[in-house]
C-alpha cells in the first residue's frame, strides 16, 4: 500500500510510545492508521526505562520495537522518515502531510506525538555522558545512582528545589551555584538543615576517568569528586511539523525561568485546529514513558470518538439525500410492486 495515495483515517507523526500506544488502540478500533517514524527518541540514550509497570527496566529500543510489533499486528502501518510539514486539505477535507523525502499522505486526523528534544547547557562534558551520569530526573535515574556523591549545576531559580530532590537518593549532595542567583536565606537554611554543600564558581567542565565521570571541575581549576552530574536542560518541543497548521509551541516558565516549549492542547490532548491532537512531551514537559503512553491512548480514544460523529453525520446526510432514478426504482418495487411501476411481472 502507497503512502503516496492512500488516504487514512489517522496519520501518527512520532513513534515513540505515545504515538504507538495511539496507533495500537486506533487500530484496534478498526481505523486505518499509518505512523510516520522519524527513528530519534528523547530516551535513547538512557539505559532503561523506568517506573513503567511492568515493564521496569526494558531497554527502550526493545520497547519501542514491541510497540510497533503489537500496533502492525492490528493493522497499523509505520513507515520511517520526517514529517516536515502538515497542510489542511481545501474544504475541511483532512490534512497532507509531507515527509522530507518529498513522500506525501494524507488523513482524515493527525496526532503528533514527535517529543521534545533536551538542549543542555554548554558545559564541556555534559553531552557525551548524557544519560549515564550527566541527568535531570530523578524519577527516571535517581535509583541508579544512589548513595553516589551527586553534583546539582545550578541554572535556573530551581536549582535549590532540584537539590533538594535528589537529597532523597543520596546524603552526598553539592550544589555549584555556577550562573544560577544565590539562594535566599530561606534556601540556604533548607540547603544546611539537609547536608547539602554549596559551591560557589562557575562549572567549566567534568571529569572523567575511563568510562566514569569523576568529578565536577571549576574555573579556578579545582576538581570536586562527583559520581552524578544534574542539570536542567532546556525541553523544547519538536513541534516545526505545525507551523503550516498555525500552531506554535508556547513558553513554559516555572520561577519566572522559561525552562521549555511546549503545544497547547486540552485534557484529551485535542488542539485549537479542529483534527489534529498531540500527547506526549510535545504537549507536557514532565511527562515520563508510561504517562506519555497514557497520553497517547487518550488521544486515541478522543479521535476515534470525534471520527465516529464524523461517519454518523456523513451516513444521515447520505441517508437524506435525495433518490437517483435507480434508487427510486427499487423502493417501488419493494413498496408497489412491479405493475404499480410500470413493470411487467414475471411469470
Amino acid at each position: 500500500m502507497s503512502d503516496k495515495t492512500q488516504t487514512y483515517d489517522v496519520v501518527v507523526i512520532g513513534g515513540g510510545a505515545a504515538g504507538l500506544s495511539g496507533a495500537l488502540a486506533l487500530s484496534r478500533a478498526r481505523r486505518s492508521v499509518l505512523v510516520i517514524d522519524a527513528g530519534s527518541p528523547r530516551n535513547a540514550p538512557a539505559g532503561h526505562v523506568h517506573n513503567y509497570l511492568g515493564r521496569e527496566g526494558t531497554p527502550p529500543a526493545e520497547l519501542l520495537a514491541v510497540g510497533r510489533q503489537e500496533a502492525t499486528r492490528y493493522g497499523a502501518e509505520i513507515v520511517e522518515g520526517e514529517a516536515v510539514a502538515a497542510q489542511k486539505l481545501p474544504g475541511g477535507a483532512g490534512f497532507r502531510v509531507v515527509r522530507a523525502d518529498g513522500a506525501t499522505v494524507t488523513a482524515r486526523r493527525l496526532l503528533v506525538t514527535t517529543g521534545l528534544v533536551d538542549e543542555l547547557p554548554p558545559i564541556p562534558g555534559l553531552a557525551e555522558r548524557w544519560g549515564l551520569d550527566v541527568l535531570h530526573c530523578p524519577y527516571c535515574h535517581g535509583w541508579e545512582v544512589r548513595d553516589r556523591p551527586i553534583g546539582v549545576v545550578a541554572l535556573s531559580p530551581m536549582a535549590v528545589h532540584q537539590a533538594l530532590l535528589w537529597r532523597q537518593w543520596s546524603d552526598d549532595v553539592t550544589l555549584f551555584l555556577h550562573h544560577a542567583p544565590e539562594p535566599g536565606d530561606e534556601e540556604y537554611e533548607q540547603l544546611a538543615a539537609r547536608g547539602i554543600a554549596v559551591v560557589d564558581g562557575e562549572v567549566t567542565g567534568l571529569e572523567v576517568n575511563g568510562d566514569r565521570l569523576t568529578g565536577v571541575r571549576l574555573a579556578g581549576g579545582r576538581v570536586v569528586p562527583r559520581g552524578a552530574v544534574v542539570v536542567q536542560p532546556r525541553f523544547t518541543a519538536r513541534s516545526g511539523v505545525l507551523d503550516g497548521l498555525g500552531l506554535h509551541a508556547t513558553a513554559m516558565e516555572a520561577a519566572g525561568h522559561t525552562i521549555g516549549t511546549y503545544v497547547v492542547a486540552d485534557p484529551a490532548g485535542a488542539t485549537e485546529v479542529p483534527g489534529v491532537w498531540v500527547a506526549g512531551n510535545v504537549a507536557n514537559l514532565m511527562e515520563q514513558v508510561v504517562g506519555a503512553a497514557g497520553a497517547g491512548l487518550k488521544a486515541a480514544s478522543a479521535i476515534n470518538a470525534d471520527l465516529v460523529t464524523d461517519d454518523t453525520r456523513r451516513a444521515v446526510e447520505a441517508r437524506r439525500a435525495p433518490f437517483s432514478a435507480e434508487a427510486e426504482r427499487q423502493v417501488c418495487e419493494k413498496t408497489l410492486g412491479h405493475r404499480r411501476h410500470g413493470l411487467q411481472e414475471t411469470r
